[in-house]
């Protein structure tokens, strides 16, 4: 069976958003969008900016994959850290470490394999910083909790 991604059933929050580019652009299916950043999320230029996908549930993730906006600023997802866990403590952004992102260019993606890591919240964190955070896509693969006692 392909692996789902289970990014598409869950609900998403930002630190804060810039015009209309809300948290769930970025788990809508739509990797790339030609111009502007119009299928992406981006929050205002905050202090340690933030985005957070809540699962629903918790799950093993074994894969999570990023995609840059297309059409400027690619620097700015240049230290995102991606955390997963199970608690909300500052916002999700104390949960575990799967990765750290160095410069992905426009328009391209980034995979990062977090070896069965457990949660259900996905956060993408960009710590003691002043940027904005914009992600156009946020995939993430795994396998329900449960699975592993079948």
């Amino acid at each position: 069976m392909a692996p789902m991604n289970l990014a598409l059933k869950g609900t998403a929050v930002q630190s804060s958003t810039y015009s209309t580019w809300g948290a769930s652009n970025a788990i809508d299916g739509i990797r790339y969008a030609p111009g502007l950043a119009s299928s992406c999320s981006h929050t205002e230029y905050d202090l340690s900016p933030w985005w957070r996908l809540d699962l629903l549930d918790s799950y093993h993730i074994y894969n999570v994959t990023i995609t840059n906006r297309a059409d400027c600023c690619s620097e700015r997802m240049t230290g995102v850290e991606i955390r997963i866990g199970n608690s909300l403590e500052n916002n999700g952004n104390n949960n575990p470490r799967c990765g750290v992102t160095s410069l992905v260019p426009a328009g391209s993606s980034v995979s990062f394999s977090c070896g069965g890591m457990e949660g259900r919240y996905v956060n993408m964190y960009l710590p003691n910083i002043q940027e904005y955070l914009t992600l156009c896509e946020v995939e993430v693969y795994g396998t329900d909790s449960c699975e592993d006692f079948i």
